[in-house]
């Protein structure tokens, strides 16, 4: 059985090495992110060449995820580069500031703080670890007190806890950011601190219009990060085609105890309503340093497997970590194991279960189909990737591979759970597409003669969305 969850491993120094990167993808990375948040738009697209050459070398499709950095909402930089802040003290987060931060306050990269904050609020810096509570909002100047003290340097991020900071989730730099990512037509584009569903829709609007020349259209992913987007997730999820649980942002903002339930009912929803789900940020945090994860972080992962997310994140180990490979196989053998693990109860999936569409009901035909007569594989031909994705968002223990003609649709799949996709051929007749789709599983030692397996195509062939006919097939 192939592992079924897949891996996204961030791009930086410590991986950009072309072997280091070969070995990753060997090790088991299904989705290369790049992080906008560093770099120029040059060092982006050269790193996209980079990922599909080593791709192509390793024979194996790898999808690539922009990932925008979304609204600075960040202390300025301080004259010595750092400040030790102490509990008791009061401490300026000035606006107007233009000279370096010193022991007594610091200027802003988000101008309007003074405008989203008041006297009470807790103000959360550098991941939280620092606290502040508003004393005072004097013209641009928020005066505070530091609650929670420790060292505080250059362009830390800031946070409000409870939310309520009115930053856009689409700044100039992500907009440009956006044209960038459509010149190397990565497969899917991620927007951080969208608060509601119109944010995504604007990024997909933007993506869409940027990538006409190549009729290039990315899948796109909501981060989840914002005390706001809670209550507003079904639309979100409605407006685009997977989320990011993007654990260390939305910690800050609603409180660490809050979130491994909230991480459960996003991946539930997504499923649900037939979307991806990314569970990320400090998988294996550890591992930036150290060749082994803790017993806490190896339970991380695998609770996120049991969870049912489609893929787990890899940032700052693999991006500036000593080990990026060593991570990449931990991750890989920890999801491995959970999803042995995994008790499949298929028929309660189907309970009270309706489908308004053709293609969708083929897809869950094969389903129960495969698990009560034991096929060894179940086959999608598909265009668009569509009917391998609802088949990947129901527990089966029966390995699913998406064979498509379009090279997007191939990359697109590498992020969806239990699937395998295969570029195959294009073909006019229906029974020379059957014939060649067993002959590439054969060929791969997926299939051997004495076995079953469950195939969907549609009818007239090459249609997106024609999905129309399940064929259970002996292997001769």
């Amino acid at each position: 059985m192939p592992r079924q969850t897949k891996i996204v491993a961030t791009l930086g120094p410590a991986s950009s090495d072309p072997a280091v990167l070969e070995r990753m993808i060997r090790a088991g990375v299904d989705v290369v992110r790049l992080n906008f948040s560093h770099g120029k738009a040059q060092d982006h697209i050269d790193r996209a060449t980079l990922v599909r050459q080593v791709a192509a070398r390793v024979g194996k499709p790898v999808a690539i995820m922009a990932d925008l950095q979304g609204p600075k909402i960040r202390v300025g930089k301080f004259a010595e580069g750092k400040v030790m802040l102490e509990q008791g003290q009061a401490f300026v987060l000035d606006a107007s500031r233009v000279e370096p931060g010193d022991i007594e306050g610091v200027g802003l990269d988000y101008k309007e703080l003074p405008r989203d904050v008041k006297p009470g609020d807790s103000l959360l810096l550098n991941d939280g670890l620092i606290v502040l509570t508003v004393e005072a909002v004097r013209g641009d100047e928020v005066h505070t007190l530091v609650r929670i003290g420790g060292e505080l340097s250059n362009n830390k991020g800031i946070n409000k806890q409870g939310g309520g900071l009115t930053a856009p989730a689409l700044t100039a730099k992500d907009m440009e950011d956006i044209k960038t990512a459509m010149s190397f037509q990565c497969e899917y584009l991620a927007v951080s601190f969208p608060k509601n569903a119109t944010d995504m829709e604007m990024a997909r609007q933007l993506a869409n219009v940027a990538g006409e020349p190549w009729r290039h259209k990315p899948g796109m992913i909501a981060k989840i990060e914002r005390t706001e987007a809670i209550p507003q997730l079904e639309a979100i999820l409605r407006a685009s085609d997977g989320i990011m649980v993007a654990r260390g942002d939305l910690a800050v903002e609603v409180g660490n105890a809050a979130v491994p339930a909230l991480q459960k009912k996003m991946i539930r929803m997504a499923r649900e309503m037939d979307k991806v789900a990314i569970t990320a940020t400090q998988m294996m945090e550890s591992m930036i340093q150290n060749p082994v994860p803790t017993r806490a972080e190896v339970s991380d992962v695998a609770n996120a497997v049991l969870d049912g997310t489609d893929a787990v994140m890899l940032s700052a180990e693999t991006a500036a970590g000593k080990y990026p490979v060593e991570t990449v196989e931990q991750m890989a053998a920890i999801a491995y194991a959970a999803e042995r693990a995994d008790e499949v109860k298929l028929d309660a999936d189907f309970t009270n279960k309706t489908f308004r569409r053709i293609d969708q009901s083929i897809a869950m035909g094969a389903l129960f189909t495969a698990h009560h007569l034991g096929c060894k594989a179940i086959v999608a031909l598909t265009e668009s990737g569509s009917t391998a994705l609802w088949m990947s968002r129901h527990r089966i223990n029966v390995p699913i591979f998406g064979l498509t003609t379009q090279p997007l649709s191939e990359r697109k799949m590498v992020l969806y759970r239990n699937v395998r996709p295969i570029l195959m051929p294009a073909f006019d007749e229906r029974d020379a597409a059957l014939a060649k789709a067993e002959a590439i599983l054969v060929d791969r030692g997926v299939l051997r003669p004495g076995d079953t397996y469950a195939i969907t195509c549609g009818e007239p062939m090459g249609h997106p969305g024609g999905t129309n006919m399940l064929k259970v097939c002996l292997v001769a």
